[in-house]
């Protein structure tokens, strides 16, 4: 019995260390506040002169210096002109947004970053690069467990930064294939549905990106096992990835990728062509 009592002893020591001690937070927060602070220093100002300077309260610059908030890009923009950083900490503003995401897929964010091509297979959901803002929320807000408003602020943020790489240069090879059920799912309001059909028709039109439907009535396909991607990086090397329940895995085993983008090839020609899928989405807009 005093084992048991020792054990148990022990895990609410730890828990109760962890509580005062706060969430584990990204050393990339922590770094960005460490440079942040030193550059403020070196210009010889207080936290309120530099928070008077940006625009910001003591407690929003007091709360990035240590880690425990992480910095947006206005407050980068910001806080560059007030030190005359030269870049330095917009340098460190895509490591302190992909901290924002979910730690099961900030591991394919960094490879995503970089890829030359990009192929994405969703019967659930709007893929994340194409979410809108208020679709996006809506889908954090819908986690089980409930997140924090916090937390659903940052992974919001996350996901929509990470939306630069529609438009990045060089321009990658995007494209999307989506299920017509996962766009007749509201998620949120109608206007937010609106919105987000919307913004799909404005994505297809780059140069660069192609979004096809599935339609729903085409029976059984090769991603009724669910929902893949497949990127080359920058190396020419092909990769593919796919989560679940909030659990992600990268796969590189050759073989292995070789099956995911035979069947994305597949999947790309019994879905509607490009022209057919943006049709298909104006009727949906017209019809609300």
């Amino acid at each position: 019995m005093k084992a048991v009592r020792d054990v148990r002893d022990t895990r609410a020591g730890r828990a109760a260390k962890a509580k005062e001690e706060g969430p584990d937070l990204p050393g990339e927060w922590s770094a960005y506040g460490v440079l942040l602070q030193y550059l403020r220093k070196r210009a010889g100002l207080s936290q309120q002169q530099l928070g008077d300077a940006m625009g910001y309260s003591l407690e929003q610059v007091a709360s990035v210096e240590q880690g425990r908030r992480p910095a947006k890009a206005a407050f980068t923009a910001a806080a560059e002109r007030a030190l005359e950083a030269g870049g330095v900490l917009e340098a460190l503003q895509g490591e302190v947004d992909r901290a924002k995401l979910p730690r099961f897929f900030r591991n394919f964010a960094l490879i995503e970053a970089e890829v030359v091509s990009r192929f994405d297979y969703e019967p659930l959901l709007v893929p994340g690069l194409l979410q809108t803002e208020a679709y996006a929320r809506a889908v954090f807000a819908g986690h089980s467990p409930p997140l924090d408003e916090e937390i659903i602020d940052q992974h919001t943020e996350a996901r929509l930064s990470r939306q630069k790489l529609l438009t990045r240069v060089p321009l990658a090879e995007l494209s999307f294939i989506i299920n017509e059920e996962a766009l007749r799912d509201p998620v949120g309001s109608p206007e937010v549905m609106r919105a987000q059909w919307q913004r799909l028709l404005e994505v297809a039109a780059l140069r660069n990106v192609e979004v096809q439907v599935m339609p729903a009535q085409r029976g059984f396909h090769p991603g009724k096992n669910g929902p893949f991607v497949v990127v080359e990086t920058h190396e020419h090397k092909h990769l593919g990835y796919f989560e679940s329940q909030g659990v992600g895995c990268v796969v590189s085993e050759p073989a292995e990728v070789s099956t995911f983008a035979l069947r994305y090839g597949k999947l790309r020609s019994q879905a509607l062509n490009v022209d057919e899928s943006a049709r298909l989405i104006e009727r949906m807009l017209g019809e609300t």
